[in-house]
């Protein structure tokens, strides 16, 4: 079965509507909910550097309308950590308004969502109003996973406005910046011969594309064992370039599939055609009854995620 695009769009905006973050302890739903959400961050001084870049990017106006909206807020000690992080100064992020705006709109959510509501989409993508998709997870409290794949923890929940909510956090998180296939390239050398595979069957463009796409990435010792399991050399299989292309596309889907979508001893269609299956384990079986492990998994990109696995996996048997 082919997991259709339509789901995701529905995760989507289950991701903007439900709760998300139960396991984050008691709300301050009485804080002062007279106030919009950036007249509550002007009244807090943990937040005096948000509000400064709010209202630098221009989005005062935008926040403080009807929304209603979810603003996850750094304090002062993140916006200061990221400085040191981006080596820049905090004048300098303050006059690029074309990123101070994708990374402040990354921070909301188009919808008000409180800590009580049950957390019904944990460890699926979340759509925010910049377009862009993080993950939250409770994992020794709730952690944001952002497109960068670094971690934020969020530490303080339902700080109550008219306009919606606001949940403290304690690291600025980043969109996405690198495709699946320059995420690869910045894992070197664990993925150096799946570039490789990938350059040689002429399907940089495609996988740098739009998308979103799911890739289920070999590391260099599958890629090696795969050669020995062949009988053949990299050489001779970067050679036959439509056998590397049905391979490769085998290990597509053609669309974003994080670990907690996963649809378990179902077939998945892959970009190739073929599909494969995905147990309870995390080991993927293949169309010749091979096994694959999943490795590690949400390896977010700016064009869908990757997972990472051990063993090359077949549509078919090689001739």
């Amino acid at each position: 079965m082919r997991i259709p695009r339509r789901s995701l769009l529905m995760l989507a905006a289950a991701g903007a509507g439900s709760a998300l973050l139960s396991a984050c302890g008691g709300g301050d739903d009485d804080h002062n909910p007279s106030k919009n959400i950036v007249e509550v961050a002007q009244s807090l001084p943990d937040f005096s550097i948000l509000v400064e870049a709010v209202v630098a990017a221009d989005l005062a106006t935008t926040l403080s309308g009807t929304g209603p909206f979810t603003v996850f807020a750094p304090t002062n000690a993140a916006f200061a950590a990221l400085l040191t992080e981006l080596g820049v100064t905090k004048d300098a992020l303050l006059a690029d308004k074309a990123l101070l705006t994708a990374v402040l709109t990354y921070h909301v959510l188009p919808a008000k969502v409180e800590a009580s509501a049950v957390a019904g989409v944990l460890g699926q993508p979340i759509t925010t109003v910049q377009g862009g998709v993080f993950k939250i997870e409770s994992n020794s409290g709730l952690k944001i996973t952002d497109g960068r794949n670094r971690v934020a923890n969020i530490t303080g929940t339902d700080v109550a406005a008219s306009n919606g909510v606001i949940h403290v956090i304690d690291k600025v998180i980043l969109p996405a910046d690198k495709t699946i296939v320059q995420t690869a390239i910045a894992s070197a050398p664990e993925f150096t011969l799946l570039v490789e595979a990938v350059q040689a069957a002429g399907l940089v463009d495609a996988l740098s594309a739009t998308g979103p796409f799911t890739v289920f990435a070999p590391t260099n010792a599958a890629f090696a064992a795969a050669l020995a399991e062949l009988g053949t050399t990299k050489e001779a299989l970067f050679a036959n370039t439509a056998l590397l292309t049905a391979v490769l596309t085998y290990h597509v889907v053609p669309s974003r599939v994080f670990k907690a979508q996963v649809p378990l001893n179902t077939p998945i269609t892959s970009l190739q055609g073929a599909t494969f299956t995905v147990g309870s384990d995390l080991a993927i079986t293949d169309q010749l009854g091979r096994k694959a492990n999943i490795v590690a998994t949400d390896v977010l990109t700016s064009n869908g995620v990757i997972h990472v696995i051990d063993k090359v996996i077949l549509p078919t048997a090689p001739a």
